[in-house]
């Protein structure tokens, strides 16, 4: 069980499964404001979020202590995450045009133009799909 006090850095080095999970439920709101603020998609910020802790899970050997600390090289694998879906996008987008594709709308979007509230899509259910069982909360009411 890794210690409640230890740093960041001291998570990333431990290696174990329990210390990143610690450095996990630090960071995983904070992952998701991120990305939700930058899609505006519950569903698009929930897979980001966990494609960025899988890519830093896979990668915390790379992390070196006494460097940038480990909030912004998560952060940073978050931004390479955005940045690939982005182009991912728009050549998806390029593609349709090519072909005279529509895209049928989202669940998600539909469901936010539909109550008009992007923050109520946001504080729903989607967001528990990146938490452990253990860390979710229930809904506000």
């Amino acid at each position: 069980m890794p210690d409640l006090d230890a740093t960041d850095e001291q998570l990333l080095v431990a290696r174990d499964a329990a210390s990143f999970e610690l450095f996990y439920l630090r960071h995983v709101d904070a992952m998701l404001g991120f990305f939700a603020r930058r899609t505006f998609d519950a569903e698009m910020a929930a897979d980001l979020c966990a494609e960025t802790f899988a890519a830093a899970l896979a990668s915390r050997r790379r992390f070196r202590p006494g460097g940038p600390p480990a909030r912004a090289w998560l952060f940073g694998i978050g931004a390479k995450k955005l940045a690939d879906a982005q182009r991912r996008g728009y050549a998806d987008i390029r593609a349709r045009r090519r072909l005279g594709m529509e895209r049928s709308s989202s669940p998600t979007r539909t469901s936010r133009a539909s109550n008009g509230s992007a923050r109520a899509t946001r504080r729903g259910r989607s967001w528990s799909c990146c938490r452990p069982s253990s860390a979710r909360r229930s809904p506000r009411t």
